[in-house]
């Protein structure tokens, strides 16, 4: 049997092989590694093979099969690469193997998170006694934010929402923007909010709620914003609405998965006023580049948020805002501890240049692309670049040519009913080097489409 500390030293080779390569690694895996993946098709093993062979197959087969959204190269889903210092805090974190429920699981989880929460209110300048629970995504927390949401307008009314539910409940509406995200979507499905009962808040030709056309809103309504829309990277205007929505009694929720890091940034104006929201959703794995598995759900009135998600028993008490108290999760690891270590590494300035660098960045990619002769779509506000080519089929070509290429990778989108494609800067390792690389693949993509 494979000594432990044997096994965990060949586990870290094989990473640290992996990371030495990750700037000249295929972005997506050719034909030849796919096939590689036909090795894990083999039944279960009636006696347990030598750990140190897993690790080995596992590295064999499955590191040439990888997305490679931890170089520099990757433009998809706004997804950033993971902060040595955040990634090998998380692998320390793994080695303490804490159920980080409460200060009685672990007293360092606790405190770190505690730590790591007051930090984050800072950076993002959200009121300093909201409760943050650290969630496996945006998504899990918005579930737990609107759920506390829900609970607490039903409260207003007098409606005992933890000893009755819904049946006979009074009806609580939620309004969202027109372009929210597909997650928000879910989550109201999921909450019992019916597709077609969700009422839509028109947006303008940026995709930001329009103030004007504001649907009616009042004590009993839930309304969903958003810092960070998902093509265009524009933020509602909360300055304008939020007042409007909190003078009418409704509670206010804004998706800030990726957004929401733009107050840490030298330009965030165009986030003014959303502080003044009652919960926030935002996403460590993306701009701040933790690993992945880490989010936050920010919540106004910590003990609404606690209320909703209390889970106290008598086996294991602990005080109203440990984490237990605030997450959809009960046995959790500490997530909140690679948040600590992304903040503590890079500091208020870490974070702030590198925001500035990847909106600086995708402004870089946007000239070059019109230069080009792509068509830019979008005012490139954040660090969102959504661009199509002359044609719709010319669009996808040169999506499946930079695709196939393996030296960079972005997404398809939709805008106005015609394709585009979406281009993300969020990776710690992208530079400007990078960035002209990827212009210099679409010019290449648009001459051989016009070719064929």
């Amino acid at each position: 049997m494979t000594n432990e500390s044997t096994l965990m030293q060949a586990a870290d080779r094989a990473a640290a092989n992996y990371i030495a390569h990750v700037n000249t690694r295929r972005v997506f895996p050719d034909a030849g590694a796919l096939s590689l993946l036909d090795g894990f098709d083999e039944a279960l093993p009636e006696r347990g093979v030598e750990a140190g062979a897993v690790i080995g197959q596992l590295d064999r087969l499955g590191s040439p099969n990888t997305v490679a959204n931890n170089g520099p190269n990757y433009f998809g889903f706004v997804i950033g690469a993971a902060l040595p210092v955040a990634a090998a805090a998380d692998r320390l974190a793994l080695a303490w193997d804490q159920c980080a429920s409460s200060w009685d699981g672990s007293p360092v989880a606790d405190k770190l998170e505690r730590t790591a929460a007051r930090w984050l209110l800072e950076i993002l300048d959200l009121p300093r006694d909201s409760a943050i629970g650290f969630g496996t995504s945006a998504t899990a927390c918005a579930l737990a934010c609107l759920t506390a949401a829900r609970r607490e307008l039903l409260q207003r009314k007098g409606w005992d929402f933890d000893a009755k539910g819904l049946d006979g409940a009074p009806r609580v509406r939620i309004v969202m923007s027109q372009a929210i995200h597909i997650t928000l979507k879910r989550t109201a499905r999921v909450l019992g909010f019916g597709v077609d009962t969700i009422v839509y808040a028109p947006c303008d030709a940026f995709n930001r709620v329009d103030p004007a056309q504001l649907p009616p809103l009042d004590g009993m309504t839930i309304l969903c914003l958003q810092a960070g829309e998902v093509n265009t990277g524009e933020f509602d205007p909360f300055a304008a609405i939020v007042p409007q929505a909190k003078a009418a009694g409704a509670w206010v929720h804004v998706d800030g998965a990726f957004g929401l890091w733009a107050r840490a940034g030298s330009d965030r104006a165009r986030t003014d006023g959303v502080d003044l929201a009652d919960s926030w959703t935002t996403d460590g794995h993306k701009w701040l580049n933790t690993p992945y598995d880490g989010a936050m759900a920010i919540c106004r009135d910590g003990r609404a948020l606690a209320d909703a998600m209390q889970s106290d028993a008598p086996y294991v008490p602990a005080v109203w805002d440990a984490q237990k108290n605030l997450t959809l999760e009960f046995s959790r690891r500490p997530r909140g501890i690679a948040i600590w270590a992304a903040l503590k590494g890079l500091g208020r300035d870490g974070v702030r240049q590198m925001v500035d660098r990847h909106c600086g960045l995708a402004r870089r990619i946007a000239d070059g692309a019109k230069a080009a002769g792509f068509e830019v779509l979008n005012r490139v506000v954040l660090n969102q670049v959504l661009a199509r080519a002359a044609s719709d089929a010319q669009t996808r070509a040169v999506m499946e040519y930079v695709q196939a290429s393996g030296k960079a990778w972005f997404g398809p989108a939709v805008w106005q009913g015609r394709p585009a494609f979406r281009i993300s800067v969020s990776s710690w390792r992208t530079e400007e080097t990078h960035a002209d690389a990827l212009v210099t693949l679409l010019e290449e993509a648009l001459r051989a489409e016009t070719i064929l």
